[in-house]
């Protein structure tokens, strides 16, 4: 008799990393196959995501109740992987209402659901941030102290402290700021490169910061990383308990990110003004520093981001194709 396939659930999959990750796993043929479920806080989920990753099965649930996880044990049953890539993940929105953040980012709901399973062996891989690190040094590593400055960053903590203190297989990942194509359900945020690309397009001149440090991580290179933490659970079976960095190689500002988009496409350098973030009143305080050291990563699942240069250049590459 033929194994049941392994059960895959993206909470938040209507999002920017869901919907990549989403197709990512729908494209798996031969053993690694696997029945695909979804999360999504609309009335209805995005139908062009669904006919473009079908078969799936999509899920109205709300994070800050719990209401919606029944209908999938159900339906869908006990999944084998979960993947947790929703968030409230604008600092400002955050700062303005911290309840609502802390209910949306810290994943009580999700965690006990997974607890109600009678056999509770779900591998739990939950998106964190690299917005944990306080932002005073450079290349932070996984062991270095989390002293957030922002609300959003202590909403991600308390999220990684409630998954490390209830849950015995997880990987949590904290993530930089994470960039590439646009989505088959194109979503509303606006999406970093595409933004620097169109202002520099239209010959404005665009003021970004040059003291705000970071390790920005092409999207590809961060579902490879799920996609193997999911294969290492499925084919080992061992529980696992894994904080991993996940940035790119390299550190870069606001600034120099403009200039790499500039010298790519051939834009004006001098539409690219300098300014400090400290010049800037935008309602949240923002970590100077939180580039990470990405070496744990590269060790123990083999991955190796790909350079800032080249993520931009594939990102551009496909929004021109598209």
């Amino acid at each position: 008799m033929a194994e049941a396939r392994k059960r895959v659930l993206v909470v938040g999959g209507s999002g920017y990393l869901g919907q990549h990750l989403l197709q990512r796993f729908s494209r798996a043929s031969g053993s690694e196959r696997c029945d695909l479920a979804f999360t999504h806080h609309r009335p209805s989920p995005p139908a062009e995501l669904v006919d473009a990753v079908s078969p799936v099965l999509p899920f109205r649930v709300d994070l800050r109740t719990g209401d919606g996880f029944d209908a999938i044990s159900t339906a869908f049953g006990q999944p084998d992987v979960v993947v947790n890539c929703a968030a409230l993940s604008v600092p400002r929105t955050c700062e303005m209402d911290p309840a609502a953040a802390m209910s949306i980012n810290r994943p009580s709901s999700l965690v006990n659901w997974l607890q109600s399973f009678k056999d509770n062996n779900s591998l739990l891989i939950h998106l964190s941030t690299d917005q944990v690190y306080e932002g005073v040094r450079s290349f932070y590593k996984e062991d270095d102290e989390a002293l957030p400055v922002n609300m959003y960053g202590k909403t991600k903590i308390a999220a990684e402290k409630h998954i490390i203190a209830n849950c015995s297989n997880y990987a949590i990942l904290r993530s930089s700021i994470i960039y590439g194509p646009q989505t088959i359900s194109p979503v509303s945020k606006s999406l970093p490169i595409q933004w620097i690309d169109s202002v520099l397009k239209q010959g404005q001149e665009v003021e970004f910061f040059h003291d705000e440090l970071r390790c920005p991580v092409y999207v590809k290179d961060v579902v490879d990383v799920i996609i193997a933490l999911s294969k290492k659970w499925i084919s080992d079976g061992k529980q696992m308990q894994l904080l991993l960095n996940v940035g790119g190689p390299n550190r870069v500002s606001r600034f120099q990110m403009a200039e790499t988009v500039a010298r790519i496409r051939g834009y004006n350098h001098s539409l690219i003004k300098s300014v400090s973030a400290s010049s800037v009143n935008r309602g949240v305080i923002s970590p100077a520093d939180i580039s990470m050291d990405i070496s744990i990563l590269i060790r123990v699942l083999g991955i190796n981001p790909c350079s800032f240069e080249d993520g931009v250049r594939s990102t551009l590459e496909i929004s021109d194709s598209s």
